[in-house]
């Protein structure tokens, strides 16, 4: 361990001349990004640090788009060896990273997560469709009136978008926009709620930043709260609130199901089940970044993608499942423990 630190220490001292913050070293992994990974993150971290001979990894819940902005910073023990998404790096990241010098990537999927909306056990469950959320979190909607055009949200009550739905003031706590999981909310949920009105679908060929704003943009009138990346917060406000709701992943709410119930989103229940067959709609893949030019020189980062891409961990009956990640099928895990032991690097067009 000594001689891998020393190692690390007189590399990064030869990379980074002049910095002795730098040129310091560093004994243990750096880890940063997306809050619905974290949990799951934090697992493997602690029993890496158990059963192996290195430090357990630091781990921050930065949010997707955050940690992604630390790890493209560049190279060297300031910056971290990996990050956590709650989706796929943009084009728009990954040109960061090449022109920082993070040059060789290392993309590792780990599993499935759904995205749920949920509320306390102290109100009914709702029982939703992706146009009656996006109707509900839009800053600009299709008039109520008729006609193809767009006006802003007038809705108060979710009665108001349907009178089956309760006449309950529309409180949504959600995630902020550095999120993975406000990203891949506002594609699958959002997105896929405005293409139900002909125009707005049509909208996407003729004027595809029209269709974007349309589509992606939410209100800001009070109605949806940015409540960070801390996930268990939302929960707690949903306990004491039991007319809010609450966008999160899966694995906090089968974590709190004592308290939360999840909506019923077109006839599906966010279940493990029902997202791992697909059947839920609105769930995703969850990802980590790993920086190759850090692999060989802080120690223990292959034998930690090596316990995170293990069948006891994320294995259909790995401990990962039992937290609420829902494993890939053996084909998909069998492909990407390949790729990490190789550290197949990422190519963008």
């Amino acid at each position: 361990m000594k001689k891998s630190i020393l190692l690390a220490s007189a590399l990064f001292a030869g990379m980074f001349a002049g910095s002795s913050a730098q040129a310091a070293g560093r004994d243990y992994i750096s880890i940063v990004g997306s809050s619905t990974v974290y949990p799951f993150s934090t697992v493997v971290a602690e029993q890496f640090g158990k059963t192996t001979n290195f430090k357990t990894p630091k781990i921050e819940s930065t949010g997707t788009g955050g940690g992604f902005k630390l790890f493209c910073g560049g190279v060297g023990v300031e910056y971290p060896d990996i990050s956590n998404a709650s989706r796929a790096i943009k084009k728009s990241e990954f040109d960061t990273c090449q022109a920082n010098g993070v040059k060789d990537i290392v993309e590792v999927k780990i599993g499935y997560d759904g995205i749920v909306f949920a509320n306390s056990k102290k109100s009914a469950p709702l029982k939703l469709t992706r146009k009656d959320i996006f109707l509900a979190l839009a800053k600009n909607v299709p008039d109520p009136k008729g006609g193809d055009k767009l006006v802003p949200n007038p809705y108060k009550t979710w009665k108001d978008i349907d009178p089956a739905l309760p006449n309950e003031k529309i409180e949504v706590l959600g995630p902020p926009p550095t999120s993975g999981t406000r990203d891949a909310f506002v594609e699958l949920t959002m997105e896929t709620g405005a293409t139900t009105f002909p125009f707005i679908h049509d909208m996407e060929k003729k004027d595809k930043n029209l269709f974007k704003a349309t589509t992606q943009t939410i209100r800001e009138d009070g109605a949806y709260i940015e409540a960070g990346e801390n996930d268990n917060l939302i929960v707690q406000k949903l306990e004491a609130n039991p007319h809010a709701v609450g966008i999160f992943g899966f694995s906090f709410l089968d974590q709190n199901a004592d308290m939360i119930q999840g909506s019923i989103i077109e006839n599906e229940s966010p279940t493990f089940d029902n997202i791992a067959s697909g059947k839920y709609p609105v769930s995703r893949p969850l990802f980590f970044y790993v920086k190759k030019a850090h692999v060989d020189v802080i120690p223990g980062i292959k034998e930690y993608l090596g316990e995170f891409t293990s069948e006891k961990a994320w294995g259909s009956e790995g401990y990962l499942a039992d937290k609420g990640m829902i494993p890939m099928d053996k084909k998909e895990r069998d492909l990407f423990a390949k790729q990490a032991k190789e550290l197949k690097t990422l190519t963008m067009k």
